[in-house]
């Protein structure tokens, strides 16, 4: 192929491979598959199915009545020593920085147990003591069927894997969702003010 050739060649193959880069990353976006996920939830905010759980003090509902607030949630396991406990601080700290919007009703928090085999009440019920919870607007639950559980985590993302040790490798973010009951967005575990400032942004408080 003669170089006059050669070029208009190159050129079509880096058009093609910018065209399927743009398309993987959704428009440059997105180069991990959990901000590809974030950016998914964003776009096209996912309904949480009507799983039922039984919550800490024992009480059982499904997770459409907690429709009508927001809910800022995150998924845990009682014997977890590393991210759960921080994450257990974050969320009494939420406590603190939402107590208005909580004591209106506008705003709860929910841990949710991806063990719950292990987790009944009252392991759930020291979570959220060792975890510094101030009494109000912060509920800790696990689902009473596998089925309930393994959607759960389909909607919200969340992987965990058995660690060998009696423990889970896992993923961790606080998930936003919205009174409507609809998961609208997913933030680091460690940026609880960044889930607290989309809240109040649109609670007008």
């Amino acid at each position: 192929m003669s170089a006059r050739r050669a070029v208009p060649a190159s050129l079509l193959i880096l058009a093609a491979g910018v065209a399927v880069l743009a398309f993987a990353t959704d428009g440059f976006r997105a180069f991990t598959t959990e901000t590809a996920r974030r950016l998914d939830v964003r776009a096209r905010p996912r309904p949480v199915p009507a799983v039922a759980l039984e919550s800490a003090d024992g009480s059982r509902m499904p997770f459409t009545a907690l429709r009508g607030r927001w809910l800022l949630v995150d998924f845990i396991y009682t014997r977890c020593t590393t991210w759960c406990v921080a994450q257990g601080g974050a969320f009494a700290r939420l406590q603190d920085s939402l107590a208005a919007p909580i004591n209106r009703g506008q705003v709860m928090l929910v841990s949710v147990s991806f063990d719950p085999a292990h987790d009944d009440p009252a392991r759930l019920a020291d979570y959220l003591h060792h975890s510094g919870d101030r009494g109000a607007g912060w509920i800790a639950a696990r689902p009473t069927e596998a089925t309930g559980l393994e959607a759960l985590m389909r909607t919200f993302g969340v992987t965990a894997v058995p660690d060998g040790l009696g423990g889970f490798v896992h993923n961790s973010a606080i998930a936003v969702v919205d009174p409507a009951g609809r998961l609208v967005t997913i933030v680091d575990w460690n940026d609880a003010p960044a889930a607290a400032r989309y809240v109040t942004d649109r609670l007008g408080s």
